[in-house]
């Protein structure tokens, strides 16, 4: 059975894009890397400045991957503040750190964060959290399909 990448099934008139947001230019690289070998559209900026102006300006994204901490703007307050605007809060976040301590993923996840990945990271661990990122903003979509067609 041949696995179609969710990068085509999500966005039929092109690539889905996915938003990266790392200040390390290795890290950065490889986030990229990886989510091109997947089939998405790479938008990458190096702080969360940069993330801000840039979900502003545009929320086409499926996913987006921040990491801990970003120079201007953390990736807890990014993922905050993506929770109160309407069109933002669909957007899956995955936050990578190099910091596994148990404040940081507790507050990665109180923020809203769908996924966090301690660094080091495989490539095959980074791709498997993306899709998982993306599945879910699926389902969760069909369940609201399903409660407005019940309402």
């Amino acid at each position: 059975m041949q696995r179609i990448p969710m990068a085509k099934i999500s966005n039929i008139r092109g690539p889905a894009r996915l938003l990266v947001v790392d200040d390390d230019p290795m890290t950065a690289d490889f986030l990229r890397t990886v989510g091109e070998r997947e089939g998405y559209a790479i938008v990458s900026v190096t702080d969360g400045r940069e993330a801000y102006r840039m979900l502003k300006s545009n929320a086409d994204f499926v996913a987006a991957v921040f990491s801990m901490p970003m120079p201007n703007l953390n990736g807890v307050d990014l993922v905050r503040y993506m929770k109160t605007e309407k069109r933002l809060m669909r957007i899956p976040v995955v936050i990578v750190a190099g910091d596994h301590g148990s404040k940081l993923i507790t507050d990665s996840f109180s923020a809203g964060a769908l996924a966090f990945l301690p660094k080091p990271f495989t490539t095959d661990k980074l791709a498997r959290t993306i899709r998982l990122a993306i599945g879910s903003q699926a389902v969760r979509k069909q369940v609201e399909k399903v409660r407005k067609l019940a309402a």
